[in-house]
């Protein structure tokens, strides 16, 4: 082999070398970019997550308040309907009293 056959295939040899190391580190600089947006992503869903959670929790303590607030209220209105029931029962009684005692009840 003369010398520039060595030299020209010494060159192809080095080329071949850079260009695989270029795309060596092409490929890696693709996978860290991957990695880091990948890593983000992470974060943010478990930041979006946490938000849920906080939130879940405040929406279940207001379920809870107004929940006893309804009962109070139906126990209120359990209470003004016995409440109702007794007087209308006392007026018919006053009503059969009146009655008996030759009045009318009009």
């Amino acid at each position: 082999m003369d010398p520039t056959t060595v030299t020209l295939v010494g060159a192809l040899v080095a080329f071949s070398g850079v260009l695989a190391t270029a795309v060596v580190a092409y490929v890696g600089k693709r996978g860290e970019l991957s990695l880091s947006s990948l890593s983000t992503l992470t974060d943010e869903l478990q930041e979006e997550r946490s938000s849920l959670k906080e939130e879940r929790t405040l929406l279940k303590g207001e379920l809870v308040e107004k929940t006893a607030a309804l009962v109070a209220k139906d126990a209120a209105l359990a209470e003004a309907s016995a409440g109702r029931a007794a007087a209308e029962a006392e007026i018919a009684r006053l009503r059969l009293i009146i009655t008996q005692l030759g009045g009318d009840p009009g």
